[in-house]
């Protein structure tokens, strides 16, 4: 049987960086070299390379990592049994997601880099690289979409985030764990493939915003960006869907006029549906119109949200489109923008809207009369 056929691309990263003249680094090396480092002890399997950039996670941009997505595909094409990414883990987790979205093939493409840089005192990014090498060309990854493969273990990319500013054991899975595990070599996978569905590319411009809340949020924020012309917003709100009064007044304002998502700021969990009704809360803000997120953290739903709106979906499929990843709820089929006073009313802002003094309160006071800013 031919050995399996596996293509690295090499977008930058601290896996690839050397120190400079100042004693910090930067990255510097290419795919070849990465691969110089790790091929003698991937006996079995073809592997070839390929540097898309030098470039640091913070600086990619979805762009350029569907570049590198698009590099995959013809990789595929020319005979790849897998493709092996190498990034920057600051952006790892978004560029793994957005990847997950469009990808098409039954091959999978596996995402890897590193905490440590090259030459370094235990440098981990020649061992994430093999391990990633060698699940990207074992056939039981086949069907599983975008993973991402750190420190031996596998992930889901659309469960993975970074939990950890500098660890090695940097990245995790979540409630739901992991996806598998490289064991002397070899990767396990836990559970069966899942078949899913893949989004189209973008064809064109999509200003999306991430807005996360705290203590005092006004709305101010979102008011300001409204007026520069948003095509969606996406709300990191407290616990299980909760914003203040004001920011769901401003946030029911916004509905009217473009799709917003409401997902949990928490790191963990999901979004709610009628657990709690009182204003600004999950229910409040479905009666409003926003569409909640579900399990999908805020930077994936922005994401999601972002490709959606780039790709020309039309507005009647965005809100299922949402739930139907990450399990969160819309109240009905939206459009937008809605006709004026077509927004509905949950039993919370009907019957506990905030007063003082039989009024209604102020936009930016909260019910005691204090500034919320």
């Amino acid at each position: 049987m031919t050995d399996p056929l596996v293509r690295v691309l090499s977008l930058g990263g601290t896996i690839t960086m050397t120190p400079t003249e100042s004693g910090a680094v930067a990255p510097t090396l290419g795919g070849d070299a990465l691969l110089g480092a790790v091929a003698p002890a991937l006996r079995s399997i073809r592997v070839t390379a390929q540097t898309l950039g030098r470039t640091p996670g913070a600086a990619l941009t979805p762009h350029l990592v569907l570049d590198a997505v698009r590099a995959a595909a013809a990789a595929i094409r020319d005979g790849a049994h897998g493709v092996v990414v190498v990034q920057g883990t600051d952006t790892m987790e978004e560029s793994a997601y957005l990847a997950d979205l469009v990808w098409r093939a039954h091959e999978p493409v596996v995402f890897t880099g590193a905490m440590r840089p090259a030459g370094a005192l235990g440098a981990d990014g020649p061992a994430n690289l093999a391990a990633a090498i060698r699940t990207a060309a074992d056939p039981e990854a086949r069907d599983r979409g975008v993973l991402v493969v750190m420190n031996d273990e596998i992930h889901a990319a659309h469960r993975v985030r970074k939990v950890h500013a500098g660890a090695l054991q940097a990245f995790e899975s979540g409630e739901f764990g992991l996806l598998g595990r490289v064991v002397e070599g070899l990767p396990w996978f836990a559970g069966a493939p899942v078949e899913g569905g893949a989004l189209p590319y973008p064809s064109g411009p999509a200003f999306v915003p991430l807005l996360e809340t705290h203590l005092g949020d006004d709305g101010g924020a979102l008011r300001a960006l409204l007026d520069t012309g948003l095509d969606g917003a996406v709300i990191a709100a407290y616990g299980v869907g909760h914003v203040s009064p004001a920011l769901a007044d401003t946030i029911e304002k916004a509905a009217a006029k473009i799709p917003v998502v409401l997902a949990t700021r928490t790191g963990a969990g999901s979004t709610l549906r009628a657990a709690y009704d009182f204003p600004g809360s999950e229910a409040d803000l479905i009666g409003r119109g926003v569409i909640t997120a579900g399990r999908l953290n805020p930077r994936q739903a922005r994401l999601l949200l972002w490709l959606l709106l780039a790709s020309g979906t039309p507005p009647a499929e965005i809100p299922s489109a949402i739930v139907a990843r990450g399990g969160g709820y819309a109240e009905r089929a939206l459009s937008w923008p809605r006709p004026a006073g077509s927004e509905a009313k949950s039993v919370a802002q009907q019957a506990a809207e905030p007063i003082k003094d039989g009024a209604r309160v102020r936009q930016g006071e909260d019910p005691h009369g204090h500034p919320l800013g």
